[in-house]
C-alpha cells in the first residue's frame, strides 16, 4: 500500500550513515561562506573577472599555451585556469597549489605550524572539505609530520597535484572555450559546469564555490 511504501522510504532516509548527513551539512555551510579577502587576490567576483579579462590581450594569452609555468606565473592566466577548473569541479587542486606556494613564505615556527595545520585540515586529511587526490604514502608522511611541520612538508604533495594539473587539466584548458575566446579576443561567454574529471579525487563533490582558507 501507499502507506507501507512511505514508511519504507522514511526508514531508509532516516537511517543513512551519519557520514553522509555530516557531508550534506558541510556542503550547505560552505555554499554560504565567502572569503572576500581571497576573492580580491585570486578568485574575484564575476564582475571582477569580466573587467580583468577584457584587459588580457590575445598575444599575452597565446603565451600561456607555451608552458604550464607561464600560465600560472601570470595573474590573469591563473584566474582563467581557476575558472576553468571550477567548470570541472576540481578547483581544489589549484587552491591547494596556491596555499602551498604561500606556505613556503611562512616565517617562524608558529606561523609554519598554523598554516600547515590549516592546509592539512582543508586539503589533506580524509574527507577534508577540499581533499586533493594523493597516494596513500604521501598522505601518511604528511599526517605523521604535521605535528612538527617544516617548510618542505607539502613539497611532494604539491608536486603530485602540479603534475596532475599539467598533464590533465592544462591540456583540456588549452582546448576550452575560456582559453580560445581569450586568444581570439572574443568576449567571455558563460561557462557550463561539466562532470567531475575522473583524473582527480573520486570523493563526493563538496561545493561549487571557491573557499580557500585565508592564510595567516
Amino acid at each position: 500500500s501507499t502507506e507501507e511504501i512511505l514508511t519504507v522510504i522514511y526508514i531508509v532516509l532516516t537511517r543513512r550513515p551519519l557520514y553522509y548527513r555530516a557531508k550534506e551539512k558541510r556542503n550547505r555551510l560552505s555554499l554560504l561562506v565567502q572569503k572576500p579577502e581571497f576573492h580580491e587576490d585570486t578568485c574575484s567576483s564575476r564582475s571582477g573577472h569580466l573587467a580583468k579579462e577584457t584587459r588580457v590581450s590575445p598575444e599575452e594569452a597565446v603565451k600561456w599555451g607555451e608552458s604550464f609555468d607561464k600560465l600560472l606565473s601570470h595573474r590573469d592566466g591563473l584566474e582563467a585556469f581557476t575558472r576553468f577548473l571550477k567548470t570541472e569541479f576540481s578547483e581544489e587542486n589549484i587552491e591547494f597549489w596556491i596555499a602551498c606556494e604561500d606556505f613556503k613564505k611562512s616565517k617562524g615556527p608558529q606561523q609554519i605550524h598554523l598554516k600547515a595545520k590549516a592546509i592539512y585540515e582543508k586539503f589533506i586529511k580524509t574527507d577534508a572539505p577540499k581533499e586533493v587526490n594523493l597516494d596513500f604514502h604521501t598522505k601518511e608522511v604528511i599526517t605523521k609530520s604535521i605535528t612538527q611541520p617544516t617548510l618542505h612538508s607539502f613539497d611532494a604533495a604539491q608536486s603530485r597535484v602540479y603534475q596532475l594539473m599539467e598533464q590533465d587539466s592544462y591540456t583540456r584548458f588549452l582546448k576550452s572555450d575560456i582559453y580560445l575566446d581569450l586568444i581570439e579576443g572574443r568576449p567571455q561567454r558563460p561557462t557550463n559546469l561539466r562532470r567531475r574529471s575522473r583524473s582527480f579525487t573520486c570523493n563526493e563533490f563538496q561545493d561549487v564555490q571557491s573557499d580557500v582558507a585565508i592564510w595567516l
